[in-house]
């Protein structure tokens, strides 16, 4: 029988005026990224039932995606709208918002009070139930069903974190261990109830509340439902985009870590920062609280530091107000306001270079991504592609043989940045073309005739490297100015520029550097890019000469493998397009098999993929501890073929690693900037594929 707190259903009599007046707005903000996709966007999604089930199914999956809040009876309710946002949309309606918004602070709230009931209460470890996936992953019938589901997946959750602490408790004797699960049970058990309670009041107690949540949500999930590169940006969403990609961003001046009882403390505190000149916090104080502008606190005394960042992260317009614990007992509450953080020349997002010294010299750059300067792009000073640039006159003094550049895991960036740095390789001529809305290419072009450097060059790419790194390894391939070594890339060849939300722009006219300051922006699919061989990366990313394994995970994303990822086909080459002469790989690949083939990372990677391909999909989860147990030694099994970093399989580097001239003088005179450099060559001396580049740019001159 239910709880009879589970049987009230609030009766909302009527929204606040300010709720309805609110999602009117967002009802004329949805309607202008509609506008404004149909009259901007290179390949428009027509308005009709199949946009509004991708919307709809977007909104509901980002709202509950582990199925915990609502049931197949609120479904029932909903789903009239799944076919019909459409309509909602061109006639500007609300009905779905606020249907969902009543029902969701319901839910929220019910599921907050099953929550401290399920874990007032010790979980039974031996118990014989199951917890299917198919349970886990649908809509429970109703509120009945949901509370029973809630329990197991708790249940599922602590008896996840049980089997974590019982790896390190072999020694420990049967009757021992009861007792030490028994009494890490309750511990676990009080965490995941705050964990819970605090990710319900964070949805309640969010800057701007709820209803401002799902307006957000409203229009963001439709924005993507064009492309998964269409995006609507809050404000502050808008800032840390940007910031990503070289902009100055906005901090409060203080970084976390955790100590070994896993409570969060400052640990350093950023000169001249909001939180700096506060003259209130230090090194070591524990956050207990957070409470943002007109906002409850919210307690954070048991949650990690990745989840407090996280919060943190909400706004860069409001004050927060910060509850600490100091060294001596005391608590105090600090408000803060995010402030520009200054520029760090210093910083992991930018260009690193360094030699690999051994039979040649090699120059290695690291490029994480393409940023710019967004506030002065027209001078092109500040960007990526001047910064190697400057590294690779650095490395031409210690005479290096050849060239590295790292573009793994480089999300990409600027296009303009792309663009420069292919003109760094090639003499002159078009480096990409870009197809419009209008059914028109045309080529972005290296004007400045020369090169930087001409020697052998190889770039590093895998999975992970996607846009702006495509452009450039795509250009450098068909041109055969490079060895594109890795694996293949993510598979987006789209261009995104970021908008207010205005239907009046003249994009002809338009200039980002003086763009006006608003509440609301569309990052928007304009173009489509190709190779100037016509070819392009879209979905199938580009395929490196030399391939490197990569580990293949289930749950590893690619561009193919979103709903509303665009199609493209290849067009015409650009007639100016004249490449270097081909080189023939056949020998390079033959000497790359040999060296993957019997190098035992690779053979391990191989290993491991194969088992990712024939491994059983669970039919259900473990509730119960010794089912956990058992599920772990069987996870263990797959696990233990990984390829690990810190393995002791991993060859001698077949070169050290230094600094050019420049960076030493540098590094003299900053005791932390020497300690993060050490950390840099260790890890370029460990890294396989490294290694392997080295080895292989290294036979090629030969």
């Amino acid at each position: 029988m239910i709880k009879p707190f589970l049987l009230f259903l609030l009766v909302l009599s009527s929204f606040l005026p300010s709720f309805s007046q609110h999602f009117d707005a967002v009802a004329d903000k949805a309607f202008l990224i509609a506008r404004m996709v149909e009259k901007y966007h290179v390949q428009p999604r027509p308005a009709d039932a199949s946009l509004s089930e991708a919307w709809f199914t977007g909104i509901m999956n980002t709202v509950d995606d582990e199925r915990l809040f609502f049931t197949q009876v609120d479904m029932n309710q909903l789903n009239k709208y799944r076919f019909q946002l459409h309509q909602q949309l061109q006639q500007k309606k609300t009905g779905f918002l606020e249907e969902l918004y009543s029902l969701y602070q319901i839910r929220l709230k019910q599921v907050d009070s099953m929550v401290a009931i399920h874990c007032s209460q010790p979980f039974n470890l031996e118990t014989k139930e199951h917890f299917t996936v198919k349970e886990d992953t649908s809509y429970a019938a109703d509120l009945n069903a949901l509370n029973l589901k809630l329990r197991k997946h708790l249940q599922a959750s602590l008896i996840n974190h049980l089997v974590e602490w019982n790896e390190d408790t072999d020694s420990m004797d049967v009757k021992t261990l009861k007792k030490y699960d028994d009494s890490l049970e309750m511990v676990i058990r009080k965490k995941l109830k705050s964990s819970y309670q605090r990710f319900i009041k964070r949805k309640l107690e969010s800057p701007g509340g709820l209803a401002e949540g799902l307006g957000n949500l409203y229009c963001k999930t439709l924005a993507s439902s064009y492309d998964p590169h269409t995006n609507y940006f809050p404000l502050t969403e808008k800032e840390n985009f940007e910031s990503s990609l070289g902009n100055t961003k906005k901090i409060f001046g203080f970084t976390l870590d955790e100590d070994d009882d896993g409570q969060v403390t400052i640990d350093h505190l950023k000169p001249g920062s909001s939180a700096f000149k506060s003259g209130q916090l230090n090194s070591g104080d524990r956050i207990t609280g957070l409470q943002w502008e007109n906002q409850a606190n919210v307690d954070v005394s048991d949650a990690s530091a990745a989840e407090i960042s996280r919060m943190m992260d909400a706004s860069n317009d409001k004050t927060l107000t910060v509850t600490i614990k100091k060294a001596d007992g005391t608590t105090r509450q600090v408000t803060l306001a995010k402030e520009k953080e200054e520029e760090d020349p210093d910083d992991d997002g930018r260009v690193k270079s360094f030699i690999l010294k051994g039979v040649q010299n090699i120059g290695f750059i690291s490029l994480p991504s393409f940023y710019t300067d967004w506030q002065n792009s027209k001078t092109g000073d500040d960007g990526c592609a001047n910064d190697i640039s400057k590294e690779i006159l650095k490395l031409k003094k210690e005479n290096i043989a050849g060239l590295i550049i790292d573009l793994r895991f480089n999300g990409g960036g600027s296009l303009k940045e792309a663009t420069d740095l292919s003109g760094i390789f090639i003499d002159y001529g078009p480096v990409a073309q870009l197809y419009t809305k209008e059914g028109k290419a045309y080529s972005l072009k290296d004007v400045n005739r020369g090169t930087i450097f001409d020697g052998p060059l190889l770039l590093l790419v895998n999975g992970y490297s996607a846009s702006a790194s495509e452009a450039v390894a795509g250009t450098l391939q068909d041109y055969h100015r490079a060895i594109i070594a890795g694996s293949p890339t993510f598979g987006k060849a789209t261009a995104q520029i970021v908008l207010p939300l205005d239907t009046t722009i003249d994009m002809n006219e338009y200039d980002p550097s003086k763009q006006i300051k608003t509440d609301s922006y569309l990052k928007l699919t304009i173009e489509k890019i190709y190779r100037v061989s016509g070819n392009t990366a879209q979905q199938k990313g580009v395929i490196p000469d030399i391939l490197l394994p990569e580990p293949r995970l289930k749950t590893t994303r690619r561009e193919v493998t979103y709903k509303n990822s665009l199609q493209a086909a290849n067009i015409e080459p650009n007639k100016y397009y004249k490449p270097l002469p081909a080189t023939d790989y056949t020998r390079l690949q033959a000497f790359a098999k040999t060296l993957t083939d019997t190098t035992t990372f690779f053979k391990n990677i191989m290993l491991f993929n194969h088992l990712q391909e024939i491994q059983d999909t669970a039919a259900e989860l473990p509730i119960s501890l010794a089912a956990g147990l058992a599920a772990s030694k069987k996870r263990a099994e797959l696990v233990k073929d990984l390829p690990d970093f810190d393995s002791d399989d991993l060859p001698q580097a077949p070169y050290t690693v230094d600094n050019h001239s420049y960076e030493k003088l540098r590094l003299q005179s900053d005791k932390d900037l020497s300690e993060l450099n050490d950390t840099w060559k260790l890890q370029l001396a460990k890294d396989p594929y490294i290694q392997a580049a080295y080895r292989i740019i290294s036979f090629t001159i030969q």
